[in-house]
């Protein structure tokens, strides 16, 4: 069957293309060129971050914040169940060991009534992944991790440039992490940065980043040569990404109000059906304010969502799941996951499908998505 109405498409919003071909004709493609040093001043001023520093990836900014953190073995991180690997494998990678929380039922962010009875004098930090870019209860976590002298993680790759009580995700935790991957609202095909909230993490990070050496002070004039200092990797994406991604960060209140425009079309056209369906919509409490990354159902059973995608696909369209409890994964086991653990996870998990959401999304196509699914009985 072929598909008409994908679940995303990256799109071109901007001056992409003259900014690539401007960072091929100066010379500089490879990491830390002149787009990149945009991208970070741009991001600062955005999240009011400390400091701003592109990755290659999300998965590798929250390496960082592992190595940030001097995690080892004995170490634990708080992460919840419903979340990708990414919030899992870059504390593992330095030896910590992952305890998995389940999420709230209306938002599907951590539970943070649970946090109190998982910290324990192990307990290094805790992971909020604000799902949907909907904030998680940060006032509460803050409060229960800053009682317990543990860290605060954002894993913000769905919320970039959304808010919790007036103030940007990202600037809550000592660290945060964001994603510029393909399927995100604003994109350079593969990338992500780390945001640094702590004056006193900003030196580290850049040697970090730069395979453990001082080089970014070299480059600076700072010292006359540089050499190998820490701990670290290659975590620089090249130039030209970032002149793509400095074109759709320039494009992004454009970018945002369409997004929104579309979410809100959902919403309105799924309301009534959702309710004598007994389906979920997300759940946006009034201190929120979101980014319209996603739009999601949670059906009333495993067994309609996979009907309703095998139905949408039979149409063209195409929807997919998301996230598999990651303490019921292989990976899980090995740290003591086991069957009952998270519960609300593990329903909405089987349950929860995600409809196409893209910029280019025309309103016929959104029409036909709506019809159908509102043709679907659960």
């Amino acid at each position: 069957m072929d598909i008409r109405i994908p679940f995303n498409r990256a799109t071109f919003v901007g001056r992409e293309l003259e900014y690539v071909g401007q960072a091929v004709a100066a010379g500089h493609i490879s990491g830390d060129g002149a787009y990149t040093r945009r991208c970070h001043e741009l991001l600062r001023d955005l999240t009011g971050a400390r400091d701003a520093l592109l990755t290659t990836s999300c998965t590798h900014a929250l390496e960082m914040a592992a190595l940030l953190l001097e995690l080892g073995p004995g170490d634990e991180v708080i992460v919840p169940s419903f979340s990708f690997v990414s919030c899992a494998n870059p504390f593992v990678l330095r030896g910590a060991r992952p305890v998995f929380a389940d999420v709230r039922e209306d938002t599907l962010n951590v539970d943070h009534t649970q946090l109190p009875s998982l910290i324990t004098s192990r307990t290094r930090a805790v992971l909020v992944l604000h799902y949907a870019g909907v904030a998680a209860e940060m006032d509460a976590i803050l409060e229960t991790c800053g009682a317990a002298g543990v860290d605060v993680v954002e894993d913000n790759a769905h919320g970039f440039l959304g808010t919790y009580r007036g103030r940007p995700l990202g600037s809550f935790g000592r660290f945060a992490s964001l994603s510029f991957h393909e399927t995100k609202n604003l994109t350079c095909g593969e990338g992500g940065a780390l945001l640094l909230n702590r004056d006193d993490d900003v030196a580290r990070a850049e040697v970090l980043r730069e395979k453990g050496t001082d080089r970014s002070r070299f480059f600076r004039g700072l010292v006359d040569r540089y050499r190998w200092v820490d701990v670290g990797s290659s975590y620089l994406p090249s130039d030209m990404l970032a002149a793509i991604l400095f074109a759709q960060l320039e494009q992004r209140d454009a970018v945002q109000a369409r997004r929104r425009e579309l979410w809100d079309r959902y919403r309105d056209g799924l309301a009534t059906w959702a309710a004598s369906s007994g389906v979920g919509l997300p759940h946006v409490p009034p201190e929120c304010e979101h980014p319209a990354h996603l739009f999601y159902l949670v059906m009333p059973t495993g067994a309609s969502r996979d009907r309703l995608l095998e139905s949408l696909r039979q149409a063209g369209i195409l929807a997919v799941f998301h996230y598999l409890p990651l303490h019921l994964s292989p990976m899980g086991a090995r740290f003591g996951g086991r069957e009952g653990q998270c519960p609300v996870t593990e329903r909405v998990s089987e349950r929860l499908l995600r409809l196409p959401l893209y910029h280019a999304m025309t309103p016929g196509e959104q029409d036909e998505v709506i019809q159908r699914v509102v043709a679907f009985a659960p």
